[in-house]
């Protein structure tokens, strides 16, 4: 075994030309998947009217979420068998088939087994995500075999930038692209929306020629084979737990077919806990949750992301609510927070590259992610927009380092041939994290806003409410600021109302600042392992794995 990863270990050497060419096809497939998540976004509307189906429109959206979080594992798994090159190519062409058959969804009319174009855009969206799913844990994995930890963290806070700046310009790329007149080609129309799909084509065949003629092939340990029976029973826990979460805030945590999805994926979880712990190669290996720094920063990661999605989802509602602002403006109202995350993530990295060290970062983040909700939370109910904004910023300056940082001190304590495992291992607690806080902080707005409006009389304004939804009273404020709210928009608009719904929207935000501060102890826990400058053979980082929960690293780990 000790030789064996003394042989495998050894590392490549690159040139310098392969580095930059494979740096820039990542960033292009890196920007692409994570404008895939935010420029759909603008055009849902018009797919909507062309295609009908308004009841499936949230499920464009979670069909791409499901498929690209639970592949993310098994990604990884699969590029630490077989090699990144072959994972990231395969999930680029699978991603650029999904992209073109998205464009074409409604096209042909109904489609045997598939029916009407909605059903077919949300199928071919989950193809989709399958591919993105590659293409952010390869980045990330061959990043990790490129460059040693300490490059790797300047260049982790450039991903971490590109993500933040995909948020921003996804929405209005995808609202330029949608409004482009339609186009006739080949006797078809192409009606603007299709290009916020088609757009993926050239770009990602770009990065895809980069890297099949300039990208080398990356030693990979040979041997392994793919745990099958692990990587059903891991799409048998988390699709159904994804699908509760985004299904029990509209039908009710107590309905049988939530519950029924929620015991399954309990059920699917210990079964494929008892496997991993017996199989030779686990998609999973549970020997890396006794290494404390993968344990931890995982920890602190899932949390962070958990309170911050949690948050931010419902901030665009107390900006309408609360400040009164229409909707557009409301989704504006947020590109600080962009831009903060965009500055920290790119400064968390140059510095951690400057001193080394990782953890004093990840410190700092945490305590002024916290310190921002707490401040969100305690926004008076008069506060202006400006007000409001340099608290936002706030926000997305903490977790700026939760981009990059977290993931790069798992890296930076597991050994080379579980890189792509602990990568993906990263992204994944991520994503579940902020699918898990989005459902969780709803379900708390939920709960907050019904309390003050059961408590209300029948007569008054506050009570008219008590029985709708959430969305529901979303779609009343928008119409209120649109001149079209019916009578029921009016009673929203009524300030008894608005003070009742801002109040649950700070509490939600409140929550999200006990989170951060979960999230603060984990971080605090995190052994600060000093970051490699080169790339080390596998002895250095065979050790990490065996450190107990609690023992104190190595004192020679990582030291060069």
């Amino acid at each position: 075994m000790h030789s064996h990863a003394m042989t495998q270990s050894q590392p490549q050497t690159f040139t310098s030309l392969e580095k930059r060419v494979t740096l820039i096809a990542l960033m292009i497939v890196f920007l692409l998947s994570a404008l895939d998540q935010t420029i759909v976004a603008t055009a849902m509307p018009r797919i909507v009217g062309q295609l009908s189906g308004l009841d499936l429109y949230p499920w464009v959206t979670t069909a791409y979420l499901l498929a690209s979080t639970v592949m993310v594992p098994i990604y990884g798994k699969l590029s630490d068998i077989y090699g990144r090159k072959p994972i990231l190519v395969i999930g680029i062409v699978i991603f650029i088939v999904g992209s073109a058959l998205c464009g074409l969804s409604g096209e042909f009319g109904d489609l045997p087994l598939l029916g009407g174009g909605m059903v077919q855009l949300i199928v071919f969206r989950a193809i989709q995500g399958l591919g993105g799913a590659a293409l952010i844990t390869s980045a990330f994995a061959v990043i990790a075999d490129l460059y040693p930890p300490r490059e790797r963290a300047k260049l982790g806070g450039l991903f971490g930038s590109t993500f933040g700046l995909a948020s921003v310009v996804g929405p209005l790329v995808g609202g330029f692209l949608t409004d482009l007149p339609t186009v006739h080609l080949l006797g078809y129309e192409i009606a603007g929306w299709r290009w916020v799909f088609y757009i993926n084509l050239p770009l990602a065949g770009l990065a895809l020629f980069m890297i099949l003629v300039k990208t080398p092939r990356l030693t990979h340990r040979t041997g392994g084979r793919i745990d099958f029976v692990g990587a059903a029973l891991l799409l048998t826990c988390f699709v159904p737990l994804l699908l509760a979460l985004s299904l029990g805030g509209t039908a009710g945590w107590a309905a049988p077919h939530v519950l029924g999805l929620f015991a399954l994926a309990a059920l699917s979880l210990i079964a494929f806990l008892v496997v991993e712990a017996r199989v030779e190669n686990p998609i999973i290996s549970l020997s890396l949750f006794k290494n404390r720094t993968f344990a931890t920063a995982n920890l602190s990661a899932f949390l962070m992301f958990m309170a911050f999605m949690g948050m931010v989802s419902y901030l665009p509602l107390y900006m309408q609510m609360g400040l009164g602002l229409p909707a557009t403006t409301s989704g504006l109202a947020m590109t600080p927070l962009t831009i903060g995350l965009i500055v920290a993530a790119t400064a968390s990295g140059f510095l951690v590259n400057r001193i080394g060290r990782y953890k004093i970062v990840m410190v700092a983040g945490a305590a002024l992610t916290a310190l921002a909700a707490f401040l969100l939370s305690q926004t008076p109910p008069d506060a202006e927009l400006p007000d409001l904004m340099w608290r936002v910023t706030l926000l997305g300056l903490g977790l700026g380092p939760a981009q990059s940082v977290f993931n790069l001190a798992s890296q930076n304590a597991v050994p080379r041939d579980q890189l792509g495992v602990a990568t993906s291992a990263g992204q994944f607690f991520r994503q579940v994290g902020s699918t898990v806080g989005v459902a969780v902080f709803g379900a708390v707005l939920t709960h907050n806003l019904a309390a003050p409006m059961k408590s209300a009389p029948a007569a008054e304004p506050t009570a008219q409410v008590r029985s709708l939804s959430l969305a529901e009273i979303e779609k009343m404020a928008v119409g209120a600021h649109q001149g079209a709210a019916g009578e029921g928009a009016v009673a929203v608009v009524q300030p008894e109302v608005r003070a009742a719904v801002t109040s649950a929207i700070l509490g939600v935000v409140f929550t999200g600042f006990l989170v951060c501060l979960l999230g603060l102890a984990s971080t605090l826990l995190v052994p600060d392992l000093p970051l490699q400058a080169s790339r080390k053979p596998e002895p250095l980082d065979v050790r990490a794995l065996g450190e107990a929960p609690g023992e104190p690293p190595q004192p020679d780990r990582g030291a060069g």
